[in-house]
């Protein structure tokens, strides 16, 4: 089995999705996806620049390069390619899992427990190649 993260931004429901999204993004240029991730997820309501700003520093990251990031819109391509690419996979929601070519989509009452599934290592496990996501 592997686990593949992609990005839906739920931009019409969660203010600063698309933000949050381009920050993970930002953090995984720097090699710290995850930890940005649990830390976005924790934070749901307070994902503000100055917020993500701070977050980056706690996670030992180059601050002022994730914000630059931001501010030029760096990362906001790779989002859209995996909205693209779930909506060519039909998926409309999140989380979704899909086990060979059928998807379904997961219960959201714990999006925690749908993202980790067994150990976090495996979890987190990355595919060959320059993404770090996986």
């Amino acid at each position: 089995m592997r686990y593949v993260w992609r990005h839906t931004p739920l931009n019409d429901v969660h203010q600063y999705a698309q933000l949050a999204a381009e920050a993970a993004e930002a953090a995984a240029a720097q090699g710290a996806f995850w930890e940005m991730y649990d830390t976005l997820l924790s934070h749901q309501g307070e994902l503000r620049r100055e917020d993500v700003a701070r977050y980056a520093g706690e996670l030992g990251l180059d601050a002022d390069r994730v914000m630059e990031e931001l501010r030029r819109r760096v990362h906001a391509p790779r989002v859209s390619e995996d909205v693209a690419s779930a909506d060519e996979s039909g998926v409309s929601g999140t989380p979704t899992l899909s086990s060979t070519d059928a998807a379904t989509t997961a219960p959201t009452t714990s999006p925690r427990s749908a993202t980790r599934s067994g150990p976090p290592e495996a979890a987190r496990a990355r595919r060959p190649g320059p993404d770090p996501r996986y």
